[in-house]
């Protein structure tokens, strides 16, 4: 699996998890996390101690079906077979895609060009959903949503939608698609992309569009909560079950 070379070599994981049995994504003491699962498995098999970086932090309760985590290392290793002895040692709820060689400078949280969300709304009981769709009783107006969700496009500034004393340095993200699609009879999901995320973002925007759905504010009383800029505007966060980070873009070069 490894390579004799002294220089400083650096990873790109690819994987995907069912985040219902963990704490989010960042390690942390007395929870079981997504972070803390891959790096046992990776310091077993390559007989160290191993950190990996993510490219984001999920919450609790949040699920991936495209997360990144990059980490170092001072041999060359047999990337196939690295990722298949991963999935061997992983339990079921966590998968590994890929692994790939990238630039020593690379970094996969701060090299993203784009992240991609979806957060599945069922409107109809589905047997086989309840743990990856929040289900909703009430008739939505889907158009008026979608109204709501461009103007997102016209802004930067989203506090209004940032979890209270959470410690980002910036609000601003540049946000270059939001709308509502419906994917299948009584199944729909609202896809966002941008260049960055603040916590909670997109559960918060999702609970506030479902205000505007169900026509207890207008696009024009949504706009105005974006610029009041202050978490306590907005309507309350939806369930994490239903949020799935799908996308995560990187530039070209940064791969090997």
């Amino acid at each position: 699996m490894e390579m004799t070379d002294r220089e400083q070599h650096r990873y790109f994981i690819y994987f995907s998890y069912d985040g219902t049995e963990y704490h989010g994504w960042q390690a942390q003491p007395n929870a079981v996390t997504v972070q803390q699962r891959m790096q046992e498995a990776l310091s077993l098999l390559l007989q160290r101690p191993v950190g990996i970086v993510g490219a984001g932090r999920t919450d609790t309760g949040v699920h991936a079906r495209m997360m990144v985590a990059h980490f170092d290392s001072e041999t060359t290793l047999d990337v196939r077979h690295l990722a298949f002895k991963m999935n061997c040692l992983l339990p079921n709820d966590i998968a590994v895609s890929r692994i790939r060689p990238v630039q020593p400078t690379a970094h996969a949280r701060f090299s993203p060009l784009s992240r991609m969300y979806r957060y599945y709304l069922a409107l109809q009981k589905d047997a086989f959903l309840p743990r990856f769709a929040c289900r909703f009783f009430i008739p939505l107006d889907f158009d008026r949503m979608n109204e709501a969700a461009g103007i997102l496009l016209h802004h930067t500034e989203y506090g209004s939608f940032c979890k209270a004393h959470s410690d980002n340095k910036t609000n601003i993200c540049h946000i270059t698609q939001a709308q509502w699609r419906q994917a299948s009879e009584g199944m729909w999901y609202f896809e966002i992309r941008a260049d960055r995320f603040l916590r909670s973002m997109v559960r918060s925007i999702v609970g506030t569009l479902l205000q505007v759905g169900k026509g207890d504010i207008t696009p024009q009383d949504f706009e105005r909560i974006i610029l009041q800029n202050t978490r306590t505007a907005a309507g309350d966060s939806v369930p994490a079950h239903g949020l799935f980070l799908e996308d995560i873009v990187y530039p070209d070069s940064i791969f090997l």
